[in-house]
């Protein structure tokens, strides 16, 4: 069967690439054929880079695939990438690939992407080749939004400076991290603010240490619960390991075992040592009235209330 088929990395899932697989899903409706998306795992750079650190995916696989799926991507294939990958000429790769798999009426890709060696299979070489192998080309534009392009070494940055809320607006949604509670070591509890340790599932970008105003979800919960979320190493009791803490705010309950996700709205303030605990106690009732402010300022479905703290 014919498809309408995107190639990309597509780490993020941000509005850029939303636009470009709605693009490949406008196209396989006018042709009533389905749409397949081409990926890479792992990152290309990893491969190719002797010297380059991976960095923490945006969009862990599990979650691209999930994510891709609800849009309504029929079907998203994994390709190992490997330098033998990379140094195939973009005709072979087409063909291996793209073509005896998915038998492709049209390839949607970034204006900027290139495959194959050297990066030889750029837009102007694919259209060549899609002219011998019955499909036509379609190259999507960046997105210009807040003074310059979409993309997810960008919102990459704005997350490792805090700045979860101008990343929010470039994803489209808010960034979240999900993961399982685990017993910590209770000091939250000793300073009247029980906090939930979380345990992410897969490897993911984590924002810049400090305080966040957040919403959470328990479980398969339809609402969230108005949160804080800590950062950092509790530097006020000689932390050195970095921890995800997360308060519910006005609920209580056990939560150690169970799945909890995060979404970032937005930044309070960096991570800091107090004197000792009587100072850190009274700059947590602070910011909990400054993340009660900014999340009533929000328009979101609250899930039933737990019991009050």
């Amino acid at each position: 069967m014919s498809a309408a088929v995107a190639v990309g990395i597509f780490d993020g899932l941000h509005r850029g690439h939303q636009d470009l697989l709605g693009r490949a899903l406008e196209i396989a409706a006018v042709r009533q054929t389905r749409t397949v998306v081409v990926t890479f795992d792992p990152h290309p750079d990893v491969v190719l880079s002797r010297s380059f650190r991976a960095p923490a995916p945006l969009t862990p696989l599990p979650e691209k695939r999930e994510r891709l799926l609800a849009m309504g991507i029929a079907q998203v294939e994994v390709l190992p990438f490997t330098r033998e990958l990379a140094g195939l000429d973009p005709e072979e790769f087409v063909d291996r690939h793209l073509v005896a798999r998915f038998a492709p009426h049209a390839l949607v890709v970034g204006a900027d992407f290139a495959l194959g060696r050297g990066r030889s299979g750029t837009v102007p070489r694919l259209r060549e080749i899609g002219r011998t192998r019955g499909f036509d080309v379609h190259a999507v534009p960046l997105i210009e939004l807040e003074g310059g392009p979409v993309t997810s070494t960008r919102i990459r940055g704005l997350l490792e400076a805090g700045q979860v809320a101008a990343a929010g607006r470039l994803l489209g949604r808010p960034y979240d991290l999900a993961g399982r509670v685990v017993t910590g070591d209770g000091i939250g509890r000793t300073l009247g603010c029980p906090t939930a340790n979380l345990r992410l599932h897969d490897e993911k970008l984590v924002p810049d240490n400090g305080i966040y105003a957040v919403w959470a979800r328990i479980g398969t919960e339809s609402g969230h619960r108005p949160a804080a979320m800590s950062i950092g190493v509790r530097p006020t009791f000689g932390g050195q390991v970095r921890t995800l803490e997360v308060h519910l705010l006005d609920w209580s309950g056990e939560l150690v075992g169970r799945e909890l996700t995060v979404e970032f709205v937005d930044w309070l303030r960096p991570e800091l040592k107090f004197d000792g605990p009587e100072a850190l106690r009274a700059a947590i009732a602070d910011d909990l009235d400054q993340i009660r402010a900014r999340l009533a300022a929000e328009s979101r479905q609250i899930a039933s209330p737990g019991q009050p703290c």
